[in-house]
């Protein structure tokens, strides 16, 4: 769990959230927002150019959480429901 923030497909976040049920407006502005990201890293003091990314949230961002509920919900729902014996 310690890295499982940086490695949320955003196409499985896209679909979770449709399979949902979430308006479509809804999820172009939470993919707008995760998306559109981009980071400059500087070298020496100089920006060396901009750094996108193609996966993950952003840790410390509030809205973050919930988005990853919404991948952990997808996740749950693909593992097999324990057997459970009559007694």
């Amino acid at each position: 769990m310690s890295k499982a923030y940086h490695r949320v497909e955003w196409l499985f976040l896209e679909r979770m959230t449709q399979r949902l049920g979430f308006n479509a407006r809804w999820v172009t502005l939470i993919m707008d927002y995760i998306t559109t990201v981009m980071y400059s890293v500087q070298v020496r003091g100089v920006a060396s150019g901009m750094i996108t990314h193609a996966r993950g949230l952003r840790q410390g961002d509030p809205f973050s959480p919930y988005l990853f509920l919404i991948c952990a919900k997808g996740l749950s729902a693909c593992l097999p429901v324990p057997y459970r014996r009559k007694v």
